[in-house]
């Protein structure tokens, strides 16, 4: 993937309906070739895998197919479901980089989520766990089919709805995940597939204490 292929000069749109949070969004982040092929890629090339999670104390399979990539240190454990990172590819860590640039800090992990079709979705949730520091940087990457992205109030309930854009860049940071639950809907609608990357720098465990 050749640097040519991404557009890093488009100014962020700040989205302002959501109090409390900070949210950028870069509609053209990468140029609609590069999106393509970095989504035919991922298809072929990761090892997908359909998880089981634990959803009020009953084990569910996740709606959608994943994998976990990072350095090694960057294990990472969320509703009852502990991932071990897989190695960096070229491309991933190369599209880490731009991240990285865009978002002004630095990430060691990403996890890749395919959306086959309409039916897969992503529950309301935060990314707020205790590996993830006080006011984690996310950064989330879109390809393929466009899929509205909400973003919930905790207290309010509030609704906020973002459609992503093949080749878009979200970037949430600050109070974001404290005062927001964030998802992917269902929908009965006939799609295509989507694929995410979420960027995030998982801090190591503290050894605990004899």
């Amino acid at each position: 993937m050749q640097q040519s292929l991404f557009d890093n000069n488009d100014a962020p749109q700040l989205l302002p309906d959501l109090p409390g949070a900070h949210v950028c969004y870069y509609p053209n982040w990468l140029q609609a070739s590069a999106a393509s092929a970095l989504y035919a890629s991922l298809c072929r090339n990761v090892n997908w895998r359909q998880d089981t999670i634990k959803l009020f104390g009953k084990p569910v399979k996740i709606p959608r197919l994943q994998a976990w990539f990072g350095d090694s240190t960057t294990t990472y454990s969320y509703s009852g479901l502990t991932m071990i990172p897989t190695p960096w590819t070229a491309e991933l860590a190369e599209i880490k980089q731009r991240c990285e640039k865009t978002a002004q800090t630095r990430f060691n992990s990403v996890l890749v989520n395919w959306y086959r079709d309409g039916q897969d979705s992503m529950g309301m949730h935060a990314d707020d766990e205790p590996e993830l520091g006080p006011q984690p940087i996310i950064a989330s990457v879109t390809l393929g089919q466009a899929r509205p992205f909400l973003f919930r109030h905790k207290k309010t309930k509030v609704t906020t709805r973002v459609l992503l854009e093949p080749g878009s860049l979200l970037i949430m940071s600050q109070d974001t995940q404290r005062y927001y639950h964030h998802g992917i809907n269902k929908t009965k609608k006939p799609l295509g597939g989507r694929i995410n990357l979420t960027f995030r720098y998982v801090y190591p465990a503290m050894p605990e204490l004899p």
